[in-house]
């Protein structure tokens, strides 16, 4: 009988769709149970989404700490490959030197901006001593003004408590390059009037007083002017050493002090004979 009636309806919605208002009627009062059915469904996708989007922030997350790390790694790779330059350059510039020489490592440098020094790992220990000149690979930095068992402290060229023989390489001119305390510049005062002193002009270590290694960069004549009247003038140079710039310098033993010796080892002792157990 329910298969006649289905039929029946069938045939009538076919010729005139009368029964499009029935339905009508039946979507509209059988959508909420529609949206029932399709609910298990609609919430396991929303679930897969909020899984799939957690997972994504998580793998985010991770590729940029990656990411950080790797940037770090990287700027201590370049850190180390300047760093291994440096040493380079200053095996380069030990060769040219005739006296003994030993790397110091810089530990740290003065906060005060008047005073321009170092403190370095090699003291009594290592042979170091009071007036030991410091260069770099590219000039003379200064010179170690205290000494201590296992560190020294050096007193930058750029100081103004700090004076270095120098010559100008063009002439042959003997003066003295004082520091002016600002960390980038040397000052030679005191020149006559009519020396032959320019812009250009190369600054080298004198040997005179044996402390600083003879014929060394110092620095270079940046400019000259007038001082104290006409009779004098002073002329300023910009050091050769990169000031406050690396880790690592060069101790240099002068002629006139004696290198160390290395440590003997220790001489060999005979042991003690032990007396045999009672049988």
């Amino acid at each position: 009988m329910l298969c006649m009636l289905a039929l029946g309806l069938m045939v009538m919605d076919r010729r005139d769709d009368g029964l499009g208002w029935l339905r009508e009627s039946l979507s509209f009062t059988l959508r909420p149970l529609f949206w029932v059915t399709a609910l298990p469904s609609r919430t396991a996708q929303a679930v897969t989404r909020l899984q799939t989007r957690e997972s994504l922030l998580q793998e985010n997350a991770a590729l940029k700490q990656k990411h950080l790390l790797l940037e770090s790694l990287l700027r201590k790779f370049d850190a180390l490959q300047a760093e291994n330059l440096r040493i380079r350059e200053l095996l380069s510039s030990s060769t040219k030197l005739e006296e003994r020489v030993l790397i110091a490592e810089v530990l740290s440098a003065a906060q005060d901006p008047y005073r321009h020094q170092i403190l370095l790992d090699k003291g009594a220990r290592d042979g170091v001593y009071r007036g030991q000149a410091l260069v770099d690979a590219h000039g003379v930095l200064g010179q170690v003004i205290e000494v201590h068992a296992g560190s020294s402290r050096a007193l930058l060229i750029t100081d103004p408590n700090h004076g270095i023989p120098v010559e100008i390489n063009r002439t042959g001119l003997q003066t003295i390059a004082l520091g002016r305390g600002d960390g980038q510049r040397l000052s030679l005062p005191y020149l006559p009037s009519n020396a032959d002193v320019k812009a250009g002009d190369l600054l080298v270590s004198s040997p005179l007083g044996g402390r600083f290694p003879a014929g060394y960069p110092v620095g270079e004549i940046v400019e000259t002017r007038p001082s104290h009247g006409d009779n004098f003038m002073e002329a300023i140079a910009a050091p050769a050493a990169h000031i406050n710039q690396g880790r690592q310098a060069l101790l240099v033993w002068s002629e006139s002090y004696p290198v160390p010796e290395p440590p003997s080892a220790p001489p060999a002792t005979t042991p003690l004979p032990q007396p045999e157990p009672p049988e």
